[in-house]
């Protein structure tokens, strides 16, 4: 562990950053509008948004791309050559939740609850006895998009009472497909309930609604806690920390035409369940756009592979903080400790991408933001999660290295992170991009 102050001696961010990062956790719901959170961020730092069915030209200054749950934003500084390598921070906007089915109404024993499945690897018995909201997009038969953020209770996954299951306390196991189906209201159940009051919601007609991705959210507010609120809970911090983090530090350096590297933030979506999609990082997303920003430069071939040979992305998720209930599950010489800064995270069988040279990569970069760093590595009996990172290196030959904050509770309907990691986070990520 690095032994710089708990604070940062240098970097634009303080313990106001991670006040704004509970606005955003507010404000996305799902990854659509954590993308949506991020271009406005982006549009106010002066980046604007460029269309993948558009010629792109080789114009300086912040530009992204929206596909669906992802974000590709990247800053070019004036004169930039075609073979500038990029500095990449990768992260994830999806979270581990219940989403809604194809046909979504449904009831039983004058209860109506809603359909859903469950996405990605969740803690059940976090979405039990919990107000629930319902997020999402609805797509129109013209083909556009509309969000909806119906954000105050509204559904509820009732856990059956004590005396119904005497053994609950010795084990509890749900079925996934029996027990974890919200109600949301009592009577006759009628198809088309739901899609037509969340078009009500939306300000659209519920004809006119062909497709929908919708899911649910815990509605109670990130908040501080402890005694000295030195802790943050709230939900989809895995990954949203990263992004909200990853965001703030590429916008701060719009106008910077000193840099000897094209920042970039690569926000991916369905992580959780394995990245293979248009919009995962096992996608094209992220290579079609590092190829046609060389490209729209007057770059050749040779000038993308000596931009790729030179780029290194720090792939930003959450890891596990130790934990004082269950010590022993942790590695016994690796225990990650929240507000001790960053987590640097290493599998030596490529679960996670790190290696010697990441390693002094993101170590400089602490180093020169003054922002203290921990090492994590699973214990040898406990197997390993992975992230956006071996991926990414090796679909792209990118030099990649995992890092992240340490949370309790991942994958939690609301989780648990020290409240100065957020914004020690942004500061290593700033440094880091500037090279």
């Amino acid at each position: 562990m690095s032994s710089a102050a708990s604070r940062p001696t240098a970097g634009p961010f303080d313990r106001g950053h991670t006040d704004d990062l509970m606005a955003f956790l507010t404000a996305s719901p799902s990854p659509y509008h954590a993308v949506a959170s991020a271009a406005s961020r982006l549009e106010k730092a002066g980046f604007r948004k460029v269309e993948e069915t558009a010629a792109w030209d080789g114009t300086s200054g912040g530009k992204y791309v929206i596909r669906g749950g992802a974000i590709i934003a990247w800053y070019v500084p004036e004169g930039a050559a075609a073979h500038t390598p990029y500095r990449i921070v990768g992260a994830h906007t999806d979270s581990p939740n219940l989403r809604v089915k194809p046909q979504p109404d449904m009831g039983a024993q004058g209860w109506r609850q809603v359909a859903v499945e469950i996405y990605g690897g969740t803690l059940l018995n976090t979405w039990l006895d919990r107000d629930l909201g319902l997020a999402g997009r609805l797509t129109l038969r013209d083909g556009s998009h509309h969000l909806v953020n119906v954000d105050r209770p509204l559904l509820r996954v009732p856990q059956l009472a004590i005396h119904l299951d005497r053994q609950v306390n010795d084990g509890l196991k749900l079925d996934r497909q029996r027990h974890m189906q919200p109600i949301w209201g009592i009577g006759q159940v009628h198809e088309g309930d739901l899609i037509s009051f969340v078009a009500a919601e939306a300000g659209v007609d519920a004809e006119d609604v062909s497709g929908w991705d919708l899911m649910v959210h815990a509605v109670d507010a990130p908040a501080y806690l402890g005694r000295d609120r030195e802790l943050l809970a709230g939900p989809r911090m895995d990954n949203l920390v990263s992004v909200h983090a990853g965001v703030a530090a590429l916008a701060s350096l719009a106008g910077r035409d000193d840099l000897p590297y094209i920042p970039v933030l690569a926000a991916f979506d369905h992580e959780e369940n394995g990245s293979e999609a248009d919009t995962g990082a096992q996608g094209p997303l992220l290579g079609n756009v590092l190829e046609r920003s060389v490209y729209a430069r007057g770059g050749s071939y040779e000038d993308r592979a000596r931009a790729f040979a030179g780029t290194v992305c720090l792939s930003s998720d959450t890891g596990h903080a130790v934990h004082p209930n269950y010590a022993e599950r942790h590695d016994p010489t690796h225990h990650p400790r929240v507000n001790g800064g960053p987590i640097l995270k290493v599998n030596v069988n490529q679960r996670y991408a790190t290696d010697g040279s990441g390693r002094a990569v993101f170590a400089a970069a602490c180093e020169k933001a003054g922002v203290p760093w921990q090492s994590f590595v699973s214990s040898n009996d406990m197997p390993c999660g992975t992230t956006i990172g071996p991926i990414t290196a090796a679909r792209h030959g990118i030099t990649t290295v995992d890092i992240g904050v340490a949370i309790l509770s991942m994958h939690s309907a609301r989780e648990l992170c020290g409240a100065d990691d957020p914004y020690l986070l942004a500061n290593a990520l700033v440094a880091f991009l500037e090279g």
